[in-house]
């Protein structure tokens, strides 16, 4: 009788138990970024009425809340495309993969995730290098350091991460149970 089977078990055991330690930090981080998109968002769109009442009805101009609107549309299409990623919504060629044969295609996808937990990493990277790059630089209207905006590249690049993570297991695991 060889050891191999019981081992195997541990490792499974193991890999699963992290699999759900994962899973549950990235639905959380999920569940914030949702919340946040709300706040964000409903921001936006008081920060946007306000200047256009200001604009048309009182003929006055508030000068910081187009550079704030932008800002926080920028915050709002990061976030949202980790939520999108996480909901497995972003728009694929999934219909060639699901063509493939079962095993092709589940090779197929953890490829894919690989590529993007690559590409996630560099975001990660160099839009933290980026981000202290310009932490002295001043924004024209608010007058606030030009790095408040740019974090949020870095910070996506986290949560995409950890999702990306998430499927990649997911989908790993799930072939192992078949």
């Amino acid at each position: 009788m060889t050891t191999q089977g019981p081992q195997k078990t541990i490792q499974q055991a193991i890999l699963n138990n992290l699999f759900i330690k994962i899973q549950k930090t990235s639905t959380a981080i999920n569940q914030v970024t949702e919340w946040s998109l709300f706040v964000l968002g409903f921001a936006m769109a008081i920060i946007i009425a306000t200047q256009v009442f200001f604009r048309y009805a009182l003929n006055h101009s508030l000068f910081w809340s187009e550079e704030l609107g932008r800002m926080l549309l920028v915050w709002i299409s990061f976030l949202g495309a980790t939520v999108a990623y996480k909901r497995k919504a972003h728009i694929g060629i999934d219909f060639i993969v699901q063509k493939l044969p079962g095993n092709l295609a589940t090779k197929i996808r953890i490829l894919t995730y690989v590529f993007s937990l690559c590409f996630f990493s560099i975001m990660i990277i160099y839009g933290t290098k980026f981000t202290l790059f310009i932490k002295f630089q001043k924004s024209p209207a608010l007058g606030i350091s030009k790095s408040i905006p740019f974090a949020v590249i870095p910070l996506s690049g986290i949560f995409f991460l950890i999702h990306g993570i998430t499927l990649l297991m997911e989908t790993i695991l799930s072939e192992s149970k078949k």
